[in-house]
């Protein structure tokens, strides 16, 4: 009787046994049933609660494939059935107008019960928080209108990020580790004060940011001598080479940067995700607008910069009212995974080299460009990697597409050629993947039971496949050209949630494993002390994963 949603029990549907019982009073976010089985029952009967129109009253949604029609077991001739079904036609009918009439609830009296459950759900998450009403008006227009598909904006974002979770960066030479509390360690290289100790003198120990006390890091990002942070409150942090332009060689601007210094020219922008490619730097805004720095003279990404220019400019083209919820950038070219009512998509931009954009050429792009292949594969992307010069690409249903320079095996589809569009990896068909990480000619998966499979260039021993070389069987630096499961990350005994590994050309990878219970593992180079962990003397790399001693909780 508190709550509107009891009149769902008196739709004319006095002979049904599966009326609601009770209904969480305000929130909405939980109707109890006799029995969990009918669950799938009110995910048929509500058009809401489906994934082309959000989510409705806070209930996980569930793919069409793992609901069952109605539980007709319990009903033992066809005239049950019938008789079933024509409740089944009149309730759908009842509930569809009830769902999109306007509940007259606070805050907005127009909005429907499933548009205000949503809002609720919004208001919970750390970014939309500390939204002012005519900034969150704003991204609900941007994102189509729809609190409900403001919601699944922040959740994509999230989930393809790890915003606001533990996290490992491993950077060319140096690495970054933050905690799920915010504090940020590094490690490794430091000849450009990269490390934000106040020197530049390297160090193989985790060592917490001391400056940054009191700033919680939801996010990092690591360039050849550079590193970004960004806080909770969509402040960047950057120390290292003084310059967002050529990352490798050649500018670095006028001095060294050895602490954590606020970026000015960001401080009117709420920033929840940075990427440090080769030449340029870009960072993502709360609503999902992207800005790039330093990308040169040439228009690489529609616009005209000198190498040394501090200061954002936006991404506009295609991309201009698209909202974007992650970001990843390689060797002179960016791709955006955007959200949108119809979906999710990847757009590219830069240097087409190799057929790294997707486009099915191997030329560049000066503005943003929809990869319009995942439309013919009927996959929507999830996770987006870029590497050096191979991207790829997680789908919802778990399968996986790589493209690019195809160079030692990387792409995973058993040979060396370059795909100038997305292309699923088929040795991977039987893997529900959850997340790809890619770097120079290397590529991991993670699946969703936490197995991790890698391919690609071996060298550093960055891959994993070290069990039998190790002990004098085989060649640790060999390629793979198809997806091999590390086993000795299953050794661990760990399941994997994330993979970092290093995306540089200049510098030999090492590869980070962070587990569900936040250890970190660590393989690959470790000349700079970028692994976190003590070498013995004359050693350069560890073969198999070893435990860094951070407490990521």
């Amino acid at each position: 009787s508190s709550s509107p949603l009891t009149h769902l029990g008196h739709c004319r549907l006095e002979q049904c046994p599966w009326t609601p019982l009770r209904v969480e009073p305000r929130l909405f976010n939980t109707i109890i049933f006799p029995t969990n089985r009918f669950l799938p029952l009110l995910l048929l009967l509500c058009p809401n609660f489906n994934d082309s129109n959000g989510i409705a009253l806070g209930i996980p949604i569930l793919e069409s494939s793992h609901c069952p029609l109605i539980p007709l077991l319990f009903f033992t001739s066809l005239l049950d059935v019938i008789w079933i079904l024509r409740i089944l036609r009149n309730w759908r009918q009842a509930t569809c107008s009830f769902f999109r009439q306007p509940a007259h609830f606070a805050p907005d009296h127009e909005l429907s019960l499933s548009e205000l459950a949503a809002l609720d759900m919004c208001q919970m998450r750390a970014i939309f928080k500390p939204m002012t009403a005519e900034e969150r008006e704003n991204i609900k227009q941007r994102c189509g209108g729809s609190w409900k598909l403001v919601l699944r904006f922040l959740l994509a974002g999230e989930a393809c990020s790890r915003r606001e979770k533990s996290q490992a960066i491993a950077g060319p030479g140096h690495s970054i580790a933050v905690t799920s509390n915010g504090v940020a360690y590094s490690f490794g290289s430091n000849s450009s004060g990269q490390l934000g100790h106040g020197t530049t003198e390297e160090d193989w120990r985790p060592r917490p940011i001391r400056s940054l006390q009191g700033v919680r890091i939801i996010q990092a990002a690591a360039g050849a001598g550079r590193t970004m942070l960004i806080s909770d409150a969509g402040q960047v942090y950057a120390f290292g080479k003084d310059s967002f332009g050529e990352a490798e060689y050649g500018v670095q601007g006028s001095k060294l940067v050895t602490t954590p210094q606020l970026v000015e020219s960001l401080k009117d922008i709420f920033v929840v995700q940075a990427a440090i490619g080769n030449f340029f730097t870009a960072v993502l805004s709360r609503e999902g607008r992207v800005y790039t720095f330093s990308w040169g003279n040439e228009s690489k990404l529609g616009h005209q910069t000198e190498p040394t220019d501090l200061e954002p400019h936006p991404l506009l083209g295609a991309l201009e009212n698209v909202p974007v919820v992650q970001i990843a950038a390689g060797y002179c070219y960016l791709l955006a995974l955007a959200c949108q009512p119809t979906g999710m998509s990847v757009y590219s931009v830069g240097c087409g080299l190799g057929g790294k954009l997707g486009h099915g050429i191997r030329t560049d792009e000066k503005q943003p460009r929809l990869i319009e292949q995942f439309q013919t594969l009927n996959l929507q992307p999830v996770v987006v990697a870029a590497g050096a010069w191979h991207a790829a690409v997680v789908g919802k249903d778990g399968r996986v597409c790589t493209w690019g320079w195809g160079r030692y095996g990387c792409l995973g589809h058993g040979n060396e050629d370059c795909e100038s569009v997305p292309k699923v990896v088929e040795a991977l068909s039987q893997v529900k993947a959850v997340y790809v990480a890619t770097g120079d000619y290397t590529t991991f998966v993670v699946s969703d039971d936490g197995d991790v499979y890698s391919f690609g260039c071996g060298e550093s021993s960055s891959l994993g496949h070290n069990t039998a070389a190790a002990e004098g069987q085989g060649n640790r630096h060999t390629n793979v050209l198809s997806p091999e499961m590390v086993s000795s990350l299953k050794q661990v005994n760990e399941r994997v949630v994330q993979i970092s590994l290093t995306n540089s050309i200049y510098w030999n990878a090492h590869t980070f494993a962070l587990t569900e219970s936040n250890k970190l593992y660590a393989f690959g180079a470790g000349d700079k002390g970028q692994l976190g962990v003590e070498l013995v003397a004359n050693q350069t790399e560890r073969a198999n994963p070893d435990r860094v001693d951070i407490n990521l909780s």
